[in-house]
């Protein structure tokens, strides 16, 4: 009887610890708030240490790796894509020289991460264009989520910028004296008449003539922020459209150092016996699995971290966030975990001598939300398993040199394919294109169904994965009206032959 007694103490003392953690586990976010900000990727969040994900398709996964994949389906995949009777056309959009007198000096401030800032420097070229004013080399707003806060003249190298452009527009490293004042904090400290706030998403060549061209010639100067995607796709004259493609596939390289380490890196991954290898741009870091509004199989503590984090950096304002999670994956609406697009892969071909580069900052959840990836493809490679600590001190800590880094290596594969549509998906996707190398386009809503199947076998989801894919494989898809020329870059770009 004393011992049952003890037991019951016991059980009533573990029962009080269940309910201090549980109450804890709420409080924390509120107690120690800094556990919970922006920066938490940069140490593991105290629920995935107590939650760590473990795999959603253990069944497939099993069936995966224990299933040879047939070397016809692997010579498929590996295949070059055939000539699709497009090439790069970008004509040079001026016959005649400058104008001898402009309209004054632009300003721009860009946010946003590498490849979302480098479709509004190929924007800022263009109205600099239509509003025949001098562009100052354009400010790159600090990430708010990376805090990184990498300037034009660290990605990019200048010098060729100005010299490609020197017939288009004039671009100039710093504004004269007497607009000297003319600052970032100038701006962001009260109102000031020669900043232009109200450019809406998307607009007209004619909105910039009837509202920043006044300014312009009373001020000699005008300065737009925001200026995220702010000169619309559609009803633009052909040479402020090919102005932009020229920007974008001819204007912006990298500095020298980005280059070669990005060389560097291509040059491991084709050591192996075939010499080729894929890439993996796998963007599921905090953030993009917060904004998404979808569940990953980490239960109750994975909510509570993804909604804290939504309350932080949104204020709760995620319109995802209210709708049930079936919902979101039937429509595509979800990223594909890494244990989810090594499927997509394995079914496609891909086997486990597959080299593959993973493209990524940060995963959501640490090593063991990509373990089931790596059993997938034990030959996954990363910057840090390729170079060493010395080579990557040029970029360390740098996301947007990081990302510009992954950008190099991912044009310069034989496959390339993205856990998730986004920026850096269609800025490489467009490069692709436009060099006509092979890409796959993840039919998302198709895959968000088959993955919520929980009958389906590996054959079922293999050949289901194959006959959703077929087209999608860096075919030509011609820019539809409203469709973005960062993403879609026939015909403005391109020509047919």
């Amino acid at each position: 009887m004393r011992w049952r007694g003890g037991g019951g103490g016991a059980t009533l003392r573990s029962a009080r610890k269940a309910e201090f953690a549980g109450l804890m586990a709420l409080l924390l976010p509120v107690l120690i708030p800094d556990w919970f900000t922006p920066l938490g990727f940069v140490s593991k969040n105290i629920f995935s240490e107590w939650n760590a994900p473990k795999p959603m398709h253990p069944s497939l996964l099993k069936d995966a790796l224990e299933t040879k994949i047939s070397d016809e389906k692997k010579n498929e995949i590996w295949a070059p894509l055939a000539p699709q009777g497009w090439k790069p056309c970008i004509k040079s959009t001026t016959t005649n020289k400058l104008p001898k007198e402009r309209n004054g000096y632009l300003q721009v401030f860009l946010d946003g991460g590498l490849n979302q800032q480098r479709m509004g420097i190929c924007d800022a070229v263009a109205v600099a264009k239509i509003l025949n004013a001098t562009l100052l080399i354009p400010h790159l707003e600090t990430n708010p989520v990376w805090q990184d806060s990498s300037t034009f003249e660290e990605i990019y190298d200048v010098d060729k910028f100005i010299e490609v452009l020197k017939n288009e527009v004039e671009i100039v490293r710093e504004l004269p004296k007497e607009y000297s004042w003319s600052t970032r904090e100038y701006y962001y400290l009260g109102v000031r008449v020669t900043r232009v706030k109200t450019a809406p998403t998307h607009a007209s060549p004619d909105w910039y003539l009837q509202n920043v061209l006044p300014i312009l010639q009373s001020y000699g100067i005008a300065a737009i922020a925001p200026f995220s995607h702010r000169l619309g796709f559609d009803d633009l004259p052909d040479e402020i459209q090919r102005l932009r493609c020229k920007v974008n596939f001819q204007a912006l390289t990298f500095v020298s150092h980005i280059n070669l380490l990005g060389e560097s890196l291509v040059k491991h991954l084709r050591e192996g016996p075939g010499g080729k290898f894929a890439v993996l741009h796998l963007r599921f870091d905090k953030d993009m699995a917060a904004h998404s509004g979808c569940e990953f199989g980490g239960g109750r503590a994975e909510r509570l971290a993804l909604g804290k984090y939504r309350q932080v950096i949104w204020q709760g304002r995620v319109a995802k966030s209210g709708y049930a999670d079936s919902e979101l994956r039937s429509g595509g609406k979800c990223p594909l975990t890494p244990e989810e697009i090594g499927l997509v892969l394995r079914a496609l071909g891909l086997d486990s001598s597959a080299p593959l580069y993973l493209a990524s900052h940060k995963v959501y959840g640490g090593e063991a939300r990509i373990s089931s990836l790596m059993k997938l493809f034990p030959l996954m490679e990363d910057k840090k398993s390729l170079t060493s600590q010395t080579d990557l001190q040029s970029v360390k800590g740098k996301a947007s040199l990081l990302a510009a880094v992954d950008f190099y290596v991912s044009v310069n594969s034989d496959i390339f394919i993205s856990a998730s549509p986004g920026n850096m998906h269609n800025a490489v996707l467009a490069q692709r294109t436009y060099d006509n190398m092979k890409s796959i386009r993840p039919n998302m809503p198709l895959l968000g169904q088959l993955f919520m199947n929980e009958s389906l076998d590996w054959t079922g989801f293999e050949q289901a994965v194959r006959t959703g894919h077929k087209g999608r494989f860096g075919q030509i898809r011609v820019r539809k009206p409203k469709q973005s020329i960062y993403t879609y870059p026939a015909p403005d770009c391109m020509c047919q032959f």
